[in-house]
């Protein structure tokens, strides 16, 4: 059965009609699938597509209480979504993983106090029914605000001082520390710098940490010296390099917390005259296009964003459905190309 779109809008008795099911079979399918046999879900997903039934979210969302829609909050400076690759990654990923629920997600973007006020009243206005947060600063004020309007949340990273009461989705960002650096160290490097992100923030921390302790694994003493800070800008980065080349010339290998900043280093490095890797080894973190789009190709440490959008997405619904908060860590690894 085909209705005429042009005559009528398509109902949910018209594909119980083509299905050859109930009207209430039809609503089960459309709320979920819960105790709907797979031969009656096959059937009315096709009689959706043969009808051209689109759903009345309005309608829903009166009987159900939900808007539908998803938050991604992104608590960082806007000109950062459009400069780092990963963000749009991750927007992009989590937008895929919530279409497959038929579930649309909405940008905010909450870097300052009135960005933050004006996101908390289009969520207090019933507009979302869940956030995924982008980017946790320790002392963040968006988690608060999420938690006190009872919005459930998932964090991408760990969310340093609510890890107990918040899902999240991590990968091991010691881990990866460890493995660039410890990479420089089995290439016979021993003057191994790092330039890290923020330390208010888990992979600014933990990849500090890995590159510590694989020093030490590797019988390389800890030289305060060799470190750097950036807050994930390719700039930043450049400033990086430029500083450890000015008070440690000598270096011979860095580890650089993200490919962005990995990028800037290697501007800095080129502009002083030294070769990549001959005479400096750089490794970056992320596995972004930063990575292996430019030259030389970047030897880095890979983060699973598909996966870490689709846990994201898992973790949410389930908050939705009413489960308690979850935490999931995922694995990442070493990914040679040509700058060590």
């Amino acid at each position: 059965m085909v209705v005429d779109s042009g005559r009528r809008r398509p109902t949910i008795e018209d594909v119980a009609a083509a299905a050859g099911v109930s009207r209430g079979t039809v609503s089960r399918v459309l709320n979920g699938g819960i105790n709907v046999s797979p031969s009656a879900l096959a059937a009315v997903n096709k009689a959706i597509k043969q009808t051209g039934y689109v759903v009345n979210t309005h309608a829903r969302s009166l009987v159900t209480q939900r808007s539908g829609s998803v938050a991604f909050i992104l608590s960082e400076p806007q000109e950062k979504f459009f400069e780092d690759p990963n963000f749009q990654v991750l927007l992009r990923g989590c937008t895929q993983a919530l279409a497959a629920h038929d579930i649309p997600l909405l940008l905010s973007i909450a870097d300052s106090e009135p960005d933050l006020e004006r996101v908390v009243r289009f969520i207090s206005g019933g507009h979302i029914d869940g956030a995924l947060l982008v980017s946790t600063h320790a002392g963040n004020p968006v988690i608060g605000r999420l938690a006190s309007l009872g919005i459930p949340t998932v964090a991408c990273g760990l969310p340093i001082g609510h890890e107990q009461e918040l899902a999240y989705v991590a990968v091991n960002e010691a881990e990866g520390g460890r493995l660039a650096t410890a990479h420089l160290a089995s290439l016979g490097r021993r003057r191994i710098a790092t330039v890290t992100g923020p330390l208010d923030t888990p992979g600014g921390r933990d990849r500090l940490a890995g590159y510590r302790e694989a020093l030490g694994q590797a019988g390389i003493g800890f030289d305060q010296s060799l470190i750097a800070h950036g807050d994930y800008t390719r700039l930043s980065g450049q400033a990086a390099m430029e500083d450890l080349l000015r008070r440690t010339p000598d270096l011979d290998a860095v580890f650089v917390a993200s490919d962005l900043m990995a990028r800037g280093a290697l501007d800095a490095l080129e502009r002083a005259g030294r070769s990549v890797p001959g005479d400096v080894a750089v490794v970056g973190f992320d596995d972004s296009l930063a990575a292996s789009a430019g030259r030389p190709g970047l030897t880095t440490v890979r983060q699973p964003y598909k996966r870490v959008c689709e846990e994201m997405v898992r973790l949410l619904l389930a908050l939705l459905d009413g489960q308690e908060p979850a935490a999931v860590i995922l694995p990442v690894e070493l990914v040679r190309r040509e700058t060590a």
